[in-house]
């Protein structure tokens, strides 16, 4: 259809990623899926003509621009990106994580975003009609820490200043930018919290979770949103984690 809509999805090989995807293409839009292994957005495609696999690597600069290049020769433009690709570590306190470890979490989770966050905004700006979303992908964690998390803390505080930035910059393009925070989804990243995981007061405690599938919801709804209005920032989470008083 002349209206179909459009948008990129990062991470989407796997977890909140393949979720969010694979809810889009049911409702009718055209999706690209990033990720580093093609054969995990295959899967996540499941063979939808909507679907177009996008492999790459988003801490690479000139990949993420091929990427979406890639989809606007096939689309023609680009309506929306869920900038949702991420990594962690295991828990330790700062003197235990080597240096390495925490510029992999940056890179991917901050300069990563960076990326493709540059690259939809140089195409929506361009494109007539000129505008479209960027939904970042924040965290619980863009709020307040677990212990012996810093650096996905430090990456997911910077996220939400990237928002903030993206909503001011994108102003006289039409380009809105939007962040959801997620607590306790649960998919492989956060399949150890059912296990117990260590809380603020030193103990270690099972925590509720949550269906990821009501995280691709709450990303339905910011990017159906109509022209000249944005959900700056929603938070879905499961209703018992510990968040508010999480210290």
């Amino acid at each position: 259809m002349a209206d179909q809509q459009t948008i990129i999805i990062t991470g989407a090989s796997s977890g909140i990623g393949r979720v969010t995807a694979q809810h889009f293409l049911k409702q009718g839009w055209r999706v690209g899926l990033i990720g580093r292994r093609e054969d995990q957005l295959n899967e996540t495609a499941g063979g939808d003509a909507n679907a177009l696999s996008l492999p790459c690597d988003v801490t690479q600069a000139d990949a993420v621009d091929a990427a979406f290049d890639m989809f606007i020769g096939k689309w023609g433009r680009v309506d929306a990106l869920f900038n949702n690709a991420g990594t962690n570590i295991p828990a330790a306190t700062p003197d235990e994580i080597a240096p390495d470890d925490f510029k992999l979490v940056i890179d991917v989770n901050l300069n990563g975003m960076f990326n493709c966050a540059r690259a939809a905004f140089r195409v929506m700006r361009s494109q007539d009609p000129q505008g479209g979303r960027i939904i970042n992908n924040g965290s619980i964690s863009a709020h307040v820490p677990r212990p012996g998390s810093i650096a996905y803390t430090a990456s997911k505080h910077a996220v939400t200043g990237m928002t903030r930035c993206l909503s001011l910059d994108g102003r006289p393009f039409d380009i809105a930018c939007g962040q959801v925070d997620i607590g306790n989804a649960l998919t492989s990243m956060a399949e150890r919290m059912t296990r117990g995981v260590p809380q603020a007061d030193g103990s270690n405690k099972v925590e509720p979770v949550m269906d990821a599938q009501q995280v691709a919801d709450a990303v339905w709804y910011m990017a159906n949103q109509p022209d000249g209005t944005n959900i700056q920032f929603l938070t879905v989470m499961a209703t018992k984690m510990p968040f508010i008083g999480r210290g």
